[in-house]
């Protein structure tokens, strides 16, 4: 039976619209629970209090109803742009745009460059009011939010001209290599992509991530060296150790590794940890410490009151994790590196990269593709838009669902690890902690959490570590 170029393009929509609906099935599920779990149950009891339970069920009611809205907007948004041929009018205004400088349709990689740019800058604007109210309204609301309207301003500004630094390139290099690569293009295509993806990952922290966040290494004290201890322990090659001030940015908390071979460097949110002082600041805050003590010593004719904001923060104070504590969460990252976790996402995604590319290879040609989408030629930006997002929809989905499982099994073997390190307890404790910090409400619903956690839930994991080897 022949494909039909509106029987394509009805496919495609259809199947947009069967995942938004599963998936705001799964949403609805899980904000059901959020919405009538309001005490503690006694499973959790152990690990809650209801102060910090009912906090943890309003956020999570707010973050389930921004993102339904959100979702809504977006799909409507997509479906839009393709019933009324966004795509085709954005490729033809490239061209007007380099004909202007007398660029012909021979130039493809060039108006291709202008068509990204110009989607690009499209879905910022549409983004950005969401993520304006995700920041200054439903973070700041629930004490997350550290951001300035003009730290956030300059934080988009530099997010856009360094993902244009990346993409345009990137872009320019595969579009060149398809043209020139032949029939076996895809060989080269993956090539090409694998390394320009190792080095992304060698320069992201040292080069691309300081541009956003300060990093500063770890001062000597007892907590260096026992995370020192720790690594070479298991001859884990570490080389650097840094605290990231994400407090600027956001209150969440988190820790990872990076580098290859024997580079290893390891980043602490400052967030993380324990009372943590950026060096210098220890001096500022003894002075002002003396300063206050003075002030407090003179008379007070006027009644201090304290703003919202103040309030806010107190109310919502994070705890941070002990040094125990922090070593427990990092033998569990390190259990990632010494199972190999990080080695086998990297050659599933290798080997899931080199056949999209030979799939790709075999239908780049079908002229039905195209038309099915409005074009009249086949560019091979298009081509990629067309193929790798929309053809490729259901099998990338499935595929999702595959790591997501996978991602579980390892999170369980990285819990097991630690464990193995004698550091059941303290990781017990850190993740009790972190999920108070982070106010994650701990009452899933099991086909939402089966879908789209890639970590397992709470208490499965303190269930985990609880049993007998």
């Amino acid at each position: 039976m022949e494909l039909s170029e509106t029987s394509i393009f009805v496919a495609v929509l259809g199947f947009q619209w069967i995942v938004y609906v599963w998936e705001s099935y799964l949403s609805s599920r899980q904000r059901f629970l959020a919405r009538t779990v309001e005490t503690v149950p006694d499973t959790l009891k152990h690990v809650l209090d209801q102060e910090t339970f009912t906090k943890a069920r309003l956020y999570q009611l707010d973050k389930s109803t921004f993102g339904f809205w959100q979702g809504l907007y977006s799909q409507l948004e997509s479906t839009l742009i393709l019933i009324f041929g966004g795509f085709p009018f954005i490729w033809w205004y490239a061209g007007e745009i380099t004909s202007r400088f007398e660029y012909g349709p021979e130039y493809e990689i060039l108006q291709s460059l202008v068509f990204l740019f110009l989607t690009s800058i499209f879905s910022t604007v549409t983004s950005l009011p969401w993520t304006v109210y995700s920041t200054f309204v439903l973070e700041e609301k629930h004490g997350f939010n550290k951001q300035t309207p003009g730290f956030f301003v300059k934080d988009q500004v530099k997010k856009f001209i360094v993902m244009q630094c990346i993409s345009l390139p990137i872009v320019s290099g595969l579009i060149y290599i398809i043209q020139i690569g032949g029939d076996y293009f895809f060989i080269y295509t993956w090539l090409f992509t694998f390394v320009v993806s190792l080095l992304l990952i060698t320069i992201y922290a040292d080069y691309i991530a300081p541009l956003f966040d300060k990093f500063t290494p770890l001062p000597e004290g007892q907590l260096r060296t026992r995370i020192e201890a720790l690594a070479a322990s298991i001859d884990f090659p570490l080389t650097k150790l840094f605290v990231v001030e994400g407090s600027k940015r956001s209150a969440h908390s988190n820790a990872y590794f990076y580098g290859f071979f024997k580079n290893k460097r390891i980043v602490l949110f400052d967030t993380l940890i324990e009372d943590y002082k950026p060096p210098g600041e220890e001096k500022e805050d003894s002075e002002q410490k003396d300063k206050s003590q003075e002030e407090s010593e003179e008379p007070a004719n006027v009644e201090e009151k304290k703003t919202d904001k103040e309030e806010k923060k107190e109310k919502h104070k994070k705890q941070g994790c002990t040094d125990d504590e922090i070593l427990a969460v990092l033998a569990h990252e390190l259990g990632h590196w010494k199972l190999n976790h990080n080695l086998n996402n990297l050659v599933i995604s290798q080997v899931n990269t080199f056949l999209c590319f030979m799939i790709f290879a075999f239908l780049i040609k079908e002229t039905i593709l195209y038309s099915a989408f409005g074009f009249n030629t086949q560019p091979i930006l298009i081509g990629m838009l067309i193929i790798f997002q929309f053809i490729f929809s259901p099998y990338h989905e499935v595929l999702s669902f595959c790591m997501t499982v996978l991602s579980r099994k390892f999170e369980f073997e990285a819990d097991a690890f630690s464990k193995k390190m004698n550091k059941a307890a303290d990781l017990k404790s850190s993740l009790i902690k972190l999920n108070k910090d982070n106010l994650g409400f701990p009452v899933v619903d099991w086909l939402y959490s089966t879908w789209s956690y890639s970590h397992p839930p709470l208490l499965e994991r303190l269930k985990a570590l609880d049993k007998t080897d």
